[in-house]
């Protein structure tokens, strides 16, 4: 079944949440969340049929945001993470919030290519194949950017105690 507009709005939650997550700002998130959904409408004709939608604008979310990098860094504009924006308004006490903040600053020390695996497999809850779909890489090697990136977390987090489970994933 090939998706039709109404569909754009139920993907808008995880959208923005993908777009905090890359960008650690409600406004810059709010505008980058803004222009995936217009670049989605203009491209919205082109969509196969039995494509997955939220795959599809994640991938145009994440290149939106890819260029918004290299158009600020190529204008020597700073990236400022923006701490009050971390804070929601649900959520855990004050001890949860420090652990949650103390993950999401390692997150934002990874790799980007880890990054984008962890956010997208963590965070997004996608799986192995929309998230390979998004970035545009095999299966395996997202595979392989994950496990690192979930690694250096444990390390980073100083939770090393036991190895993870081995899981088969066909």
């Amino acid at each position: 079944m090939k998706p039709d507009r109404s569909h754009l709005v139920a993907e808008i939650p995880h959208l923005r949440r993908y777009a905090r997550a890359l960008t650690r700002n409600s406004e810059r998130a709010d505008d980058l969340v803004q222009g995936c959904l217009e670049r989605a409408l203009r491209g919205f004709h082109s969509i196969r049929q039995g494509k997955r939608l939220r795959p599809w604008l994640f991938a145009i979310l994440r290149n939106l945001h890819v260029d918004m990098i290299r158009h600020q860094s190529a204008r020597g504009l700073p990236l400022p993470l923006d701490e009050n924006d971390m804070t929601a308004s649900k959520g855990p006490g004050p001890d949860g919030r420090l652990e949650v903040k103390a993950v999401l600053d390692e997150i934002d020390r990874l790799p980007q290519e880890q990054r984008d695996a962890v956010l997208l497999i963590g965070i997004e809850e996608l799986n192995y194949a929309e998230a390979a779909e998004v970035l545009g890489i095999p299966i395996g090697t997202l595979m392989s950017r994950l496990h690192r990136g979930r690694t250096r977390l444990r390390e980073s987090l100083g939770r090393t105690e036991g190895k993870p489970a081995i899981r088969r994933v066909k």
